[in-house]
């Protein structure tokens, strides 16, 4: 039996971006698939992706030969309810899913992505999906996926403050249905896990632990006490019961151990450094213009991304000049 479970465990493979903030991981859709596969108690490896950091591929679920992406259709969770098992086949019928889904997909994940990329400042963010990149490069794409979120919610500055209004109503609005619903629940439906609770609890987990106590998110989350104790427990059994590798059979994240394998090995015996060689006058020319090759290519890269950025802008403006006067006032 153990070694069936070892098989399986090898078999099934969740990467994510990288834990930051206290948690497995800090991407908001990478946790709720991460808090899916708990619930669902099905044995797997977690791997973190440090490339292509803005790739709405990730998070993706690896069972043996097929490979379940982010971004097909259905999205992540709709994937892994089809090839680990619904946890929503005795309560999706229920005339409250509906409302509750869109709540969560639509209100309350607008004001996570708006709180993260707008809202506060751009530290939650930047070390949840750019810290690892050069500091350039992660600024740029920083700002461009800032932008990209003004342009979707149609945010500029003259109607800057209704719209930010706007989210954070609807926003609370979600906490007080879903915090009277829960009532002194263990779980959103009938105590029964499901899609919508993992789908909650990666929201409030990143609201909770990566975004500043300044955070007008977190600030309203806060306000409601059985949803605090609801996450809190779920974080307990879940997450926080998995921190210990050697005795949780769920949880092998392969960066981690093999970077601790690594400090093992070399750590026993301080080495002395070997005496290093003076460099030739050739040597020191090449590496200085090694130096100014990559510094060039770096450049390059950002006046891309930076005339790109412009164009794409240029040509937003344009429709919009032409859009004038649909959907608002005349």
């Amino acid at each position: 039996m153990a070694t069936e479970a070892n098989e399986s465990t090898q078999r099934n493979t969740l990467v994510v971006r990288k834990p930051c903030f206290g948690l497995p991981t800090g991407c908001p859709q990478c946790l709720s698939a991460y808090i899916f596969l708990k619930l669902s108690q099905l044995p797997f490896n977690l791997d973190y992706h440090p490339n292509y950091p803005d790739s709405d591929q990730i998070p993706y679920f690896e069972a043996g030969d097929c490979v379940s992406y982010n971004n097909e259709t259905e999205g992540i969770i709709e994937c892994l309810k089809r090839d680990v098992g619904d946890l929503d086949s005795g309560v999706s019928s229920l005339p409250d899913w509906i409302p509750t889904k869109v709540m969560l997909t639509t209100w309350l994940a607008d004001a996570l992505e708006y709180e993260l990329w707008v809202g506060c400042d751009s530290s939650s963010a930047y070390n949840i999906y750019y810290s690892d990149l050069p500091w350039p490069i992660g600024k740029v794409l920083f700002w461009k996926k800032a932008l990209w979120v003004k342009q979707k919610h149609g945010i500029n500055k003259d109607n800057a403050e209704v719209k930010e209004e706007e989210i954070y109503e609807r926003a609370n609005s979600a906490y007080d249905a879903l915090s009277t619903w829960l009532g002194e629940q263990s779980y959103l439906f009938e105590d029964s896990p499901s899609s919508l609770d993992a789908i909650f609890l990666a929201h409030a987990l990143v609201v909770l632990q990566a975004l500043p106590e300044s955070s007008i998110l977190r600030t309203n989350f806060l306000e409601h006490a059985n949803l605090v104790r609801y996450v809190q427990q779920c974080k307990t059994e879940l997450i926080e019961a998995g921190t210990s590798r050697s005795n949780d059979p769920y949880f092998h994240a392969h960066p981690s151990s093999s970077a601790s394998r690594s400090r093992s090995t070399s750590s026993s015996k301080p080495k002395s450094k070997p005496k290093r060689k003076p460099q030739t006058k050739e040597e020191k020319t090449f590496r200085r213009r090694a130096k100014y090759f990559v510094v060039a290519q770096l450049v390059a890269v950002v006046l891309f991304l930076s005339v790109m950025s412009g164009y794409s802008n240029n040509a937003d403006v344009e429709l919009d000049d032409g859009d004038v006067g649909y959907g608002y006032n005349e």
